[in-house]
């Protein structure tokens, strides 16, 4: 049984702290937030205790950390976790400065502490098979991968502000599933974007479409879009074709009911957004996490994962600015 404190009482830390309850090999002893009223309200709901923020890693009846704090705590909180010894697993991204992000992962290195990345997609069971596929060769060699993330609508303009950019907030899910998918890392990366949804996200120097185009050593393309408006729902979908064939993941709705009439044929809409869409993944990667810390051979990300995603988004928004491709070492 895995003992964990979670850090973040927000709809993500939420999410969390109820599979950590319903796990089989999971018990949530403590919870700490920056607003504490958030904090007591989830403790209480999961008849746990609520801590201080400064006194949360002085307890000593916990095993492992879940950070869902804002993004701009991770860092704190992983380097704090090293220092007390404490297994993590973070949700991304590790830090929005590709320089703090590599120190406190080098931090956790050094102490010996576990370190893994809330990357929920590559947990996705529709994802996860996707992946299976290419990797048995079902299609043959992998050529081009396509992949589509588009919210419903977009989030206010006060986060715009602090979430350091599409690329690195938004897009990083799904450079994550490039490098997953693809097996290799992207050599070039070419970045376009325009605010069509909301003109103040444009006056808050931010994109709310985008499309890049990453290329591996080997020439294999790969094609990402993103929106932050969908009227449609929560789309989700990847497309891979290879020398062989093609594998596609398209998006969850409700149910599968598909109704034909005189007007043709009806679907239910896509999933409304990322809770709904993605919760077994949630659930998929604690269970891994929980498996790792009880000695599991698991393929969770790792920092390095977020490392190398944030490079990535880094390099997106420097094609962006310059007009030109980004090469990579």
């Amino acid at each position: 049984m895995i003992r964990f404190l979670l850090i973040g009482a927000g709809r993500i830390g939420r999410i969390h702290a109820e599979n950590i309850v319903r796990g089989a090999g999971s018990s949530l002893v403590a919870v700490t937030d920056a607003d504490a009223r958030a904090a007591a309200e989830l403790a209480s709901r999961w008849s746990c205790r609520a801590v201080k923020p400064d006194e949360a890693l002085a307890q000593t009846d916990f095993d492992a950390v879940l950070i869902a704090s804002s993004t701009d705590t991770h860092a704190d909180w992983i380097e704090r976790c090293a220092a007390a010894g404490k297994p993590v697993f973070c949700e991304k991204p590790l830090d929005l400065d590709i320089g703090r992000a590599t120190q406190c992962m080098r931090k956790a290195e050094a102490a010996g502490v576990p370190l893994y990345l809330g990357f929920n997609r590559r947990y996705d069971p529709s994802f996860a098979r996707l992946k299976h596929e290419i990797a048995a060769g079902t299609i043959g060699s992998l050529e081009t991968l396509h992949i589509t993330s588009r919210d419903p609508a977009p989030p206010p303009v006060d986060y715009v502000r602090r979430s350091g950019g599409l690329f690195r907030d938004m897009m990083i899910h799904d450079l994550d599933m490039a490098r997953w998918l693809l097996g290799a890392e992207p050599v070039e990366v070419f970045a376009r974007g325009s605010a069509l949804v909301d003109p103040e996200i444009g006056a808050a120097g931010d994109i709310d479409t985008a499309m890049v185009m990453l290329r591996t050593a080997d020439g294999r393309l790969c094609q990402i879009a993103n929106s932050r408006r969908c009227s449609f729902g929560y789309d989700q979908r990847i497309e891979a074709f290879g020398a062989a064939g093609m594998v596609s993941a398209n998006n969850h709705t409700a149910t599968s009911v598909t109704v034909a009439d005189k007007q043709g044929y009806t679907t239910e809409p896509a999933l409304p957004f990322f809770l709904e869409r993605y919760a077994d993944a949630y659930r998929l990667e604690l269970e891994d996490f929980i498996g790792a810390l009880n000695g599991k051979k698991v393929e969770l990300a790792t920092g390095e994962d977020g490392r190398r995603a944030l490079l990535l988004a880094d390099a997106a928004q420097r094609s962006l600015t310059t007009g030109v491709a980004v090469a990579l070492s």
